[in-house]
């Protein structure tokens, strides 16, 4: 038996990737603590202040996030700093923006 080649040749890999991603990102909550840190590194307060959200569900999504490697988190005194550390976030980001201006 042969093996079936996608039409592009993607990794399935990658695609599984791609797809737990945007399964990952469909809450929105997570939607916006990820479009929250595409500007940069954010602490915990500041991600739960910009998105409106009580500190124990914002602490949730973000284990979740970094549980995916979507996220990545480091100390800074008392303070944890949270930035996005995987690059499809940041075209899925772009991509909504650009389908939004497009209405």
């Amino acid at each position: 038996m042969t093996k079936k080649r996608l039409v592009r040749g993607v990794d399935p890999a990658m695609l599984k990737r791609a797809a737990d991603i945007i399964k990952l990102l469909g809450h929105p909550e997570r939607l916006k603590i990820v479009e929250s840190l595409d500007g940069g590194e954010l602490s915990v307060s500041a991600i739960c202040e910009i998105c409106d959200l009580e500190q124990a569900i914002c602490s949730q999504h973000l284990s979740r996030l970094r549980r995916h490697k979507v996220v990545l988190s480091r100390k800074d005194g008392q303070h944890v700093l949270y930035r996005v550390v995987e690059p499809k976030v940041h075209h899925i980001l772009e991509c909504i923006r650009q389908c939004d201006v497009k209405r």
